[in-house]
């Protein structure tokens, strides 16, 4: 398949290296921001254990496979090092091999560098990219960046406190994040230095003057300094001399009567000079440097509007300062290592168009939770879900990727102990793969389990379900299943009490059979409205108020609200 046209803002899901060589034309994107996976909380030195060694667990773990010195790692190596390349890639590839040896922090930056390579490449000659990391390995991706950009293209490393110091031993305490900053082409590299509002005791100090025009602060209107000129004779019965020993007028006479004419001489009372009114502007504050220590951009805290559960998740105010700076309206944002979507919020915020990539459905699913959320009517389509049942057996494949993406069909969450942890899928509640939950309407909370089956089934699974929901005090299981069930599992379905609502006495069935075939053709579970997984994105203020609507998988669906006989809510969807 060629690569896209850009024209609607688009979702994938997949290996970002396949997708941005399959997909992303050459010259198409203004601004690339990335935000690898990482795991700073661990030991650094694990990330140089050699192959020989004991098997490292310091990785993000949706990423485990490309964290490891394997065949796959050795085959990236042998690449960057070939004729296909450039020749500084190849040398710096080669120096790292030989500097690093085989271990996992060379197999990281040779993954990091086979991907970035497609990222200049897809690149404008105006455009930018920004790589944010820890300094765990910033020092090596800078090296990395030099040969595929050109030292000439370095831009800047802005350094940016993330958080507060945490007591730690035989370290300095980490305080903040690398982000560094690359050009595609530095003489046409597009830039805007953002700015700091100047600070408002001083604003309150200095321009506590005001007319029809504004406030205004005063400011001399001689400098230092002679001179037999114009500027240095009297004007208006006002002698520079005598404001100050060897001044002058920092105007000539006839600038001084035009300034004068405009209303911008400040005239004092008996006995003073007069002064140049300085009104304040829009622009005013001071420009932004690489050093980000401001309130604007500060960490998000444990109890901030904008957590959404994603352990890396970054706050928006520091992507919107990054997409402000080298970006326009209109322009093409890309992130090929999406996450929670931080960089898709900022970018739709401020009128851009964007890419995101992520290869796990938990990211996905929260991305397109995150948008309907805050951007009800936002377009978007999302490329590699299933929409057949030969891509979902497909995906099956891989067990994690297809439980992920079953339980996102019904907006459930998978159980662990964050977003992006394969750790604990099953948890300490053996047989339950995600969960959802509503209200009974007397102020508790009633949970339903959920079961993931991309093998074969039978009728002992649904009697298992039915212990884990009587175990566990659910009030419904829900059964989500690639094969076909047998008849004797949907008798054992019907077979099971129904549970009836507390407050509106409405029954439903305890246990729920639902497979894949009929998911994709749109069938969803018989449960009362459920309350949202993950906490809610706060609605942008740019949003207009109006119908949702989602882009979704090629075609507009609207968002529905499917409601039971009475008219009570009772499931949400994305179509």
């Amino acid at each position: 398949m060629p690569p896209l046209a850009l024209q609607d803002n688009v979702l994938f899901y997949g290996d970002n290296l396949d997708i941005l060589r399959r997909f992303i034309p050459d010259e198409s994107i203004d601004l690339v921001y990335l935000d690898p996976p990482f795991n700073s909380k661990a030991d650094y030195n694990i990330l140089f254990k050699e192959v020989s060694g004991e098997e490292s667990n310091a990785q993000i773990r949706a990423f485990s496979d490309f964290w490891h010195w394997d065949s796959a790692a050795r085959k990236t190596y042998e690449y960057l090092v070939s004729n296909e390349v450039d020749n500084r890639v190849a040398t710096v590839a080669d120096s790292l091999y030989r500097l690093l040896g085989k271990n996992d922090m060379t197999a990281y930056l040779f993954m990091m560098a086979i991907r970035l390579t497609e990222l200049r490449r897809v690149l404008k000659p105006t455009g930018s990219l920004f790589l944010h990391c820890d300094p765990t390995a910033d020092s090596y991706l800078r090296m990395v960046l030099d040969a595929i950009f050109s030292p000439k293209g370095f831009m800047g490393e802005v350094i940016w406190r993330r958080t507060t110091s945490h007591v730690t031993s035989r370290r300095w305490a980490r305080l903040h994040d690398v982000v560094l900053s690359y050009a595609k082409d530095e003489s046409a590299v597009k830039f805007h230095p953002p700015k700091l509002p100047p600070d408002e005791g001083w604003v309150e100090r200095e321009y506590h003057h005001q007319d029809s025009r504004g406030s205004y602060m005063v400011d001399n209107l001689t400098g230092a300094g002679t001179t037999n000129g114009p500027s240095g004779m009297p004007w208006r019965g006002v002698d520079p001399a005598k404001i100050g020993a060897g001044r002058h007028w920092r105007y000539t006479p006839d600038k001084l009567d035009k300034l004068d004419a405009d209303g911008m001489i400040y005239w004092p009372e008996r006995g003073q000079y007069p002064k140049l009114k300085v009104y304040m502007t829009e622009d005013m504050g001071s420009t932004v440097g690489d050093l980000w220590i401001d309130k604007d951009v500060k960490g998000l805290g444990r109890t901030s509007d904008e957590r959404l559960g994603y352990p890396t998740q970054k706050p928006t105010a520091l992507l919107e300062r990054i997409i402000d700076s080298c970006s326009d309206k209109g322009d093409w944002v890309l992130d090929p290592f999406c996450g929670c979507g931080t960089a898709i919020d900022a970018a739709e915020k401020m009128h851009r168009h964007w890419v995101g990539i992520d290869i796990t459905y938990l990211a996905i699913n929260v991305i397109k939770r995150r948008m309907r959320d805050a951007y009800p009517r936002a377009k978007f389509r999302i490329e590699g879900e299933p929409q057949e049942l030969a891509a979902a057996q497909e995906l099956a494949k891989d067990r994690y990727q297809f439980q992920w993406w079953a339980l996102s069909l019904i907006g459930a969450r998978p159980v662990g102990s964050s977003v992006g942890s394969r750790e604990g899928m099953k948890g300490a509640d053996e047989g339950i793969d995600g969960w959802l939950r509503f209200g009974d309407g007397n102020g508790h909370v009633e949970r339903i389990v959920v079961q993931v089956k991309s093998g074969h089934v039978g009728v002992k699974d649904i009697r298992e379900l039915r212990d884990v929901v009587q175990r566990q005090r659910a009030a419904i299981g829900i059964f989500i299943t690639l094969e076909e069930p047998t008849s004797e599992m949907v008798k054992e379905e019907r077979a099971t009490e129904p549970f009836k609502h507390p407050t509106w006495q409405h029954e439903y069935p305890a246990i729920q059979i639902l497979t894949i075939k009929d998911m994709l053709r749109g069938k969803m579970p018989d449960i009362p409205p459920t309350i949202n997984p993950y906490q809610e994105a706060q609605v942008s203020k740019r949003t207009p108020e109006g119908k949702n609507e989602t882009l979704t998988s090629g075609s507009l669906h609207s968002f529905e609200v499917k409601r039971d006989r009475r008219g009570t809510a009772v499931q949400d969807r994305l179509s």
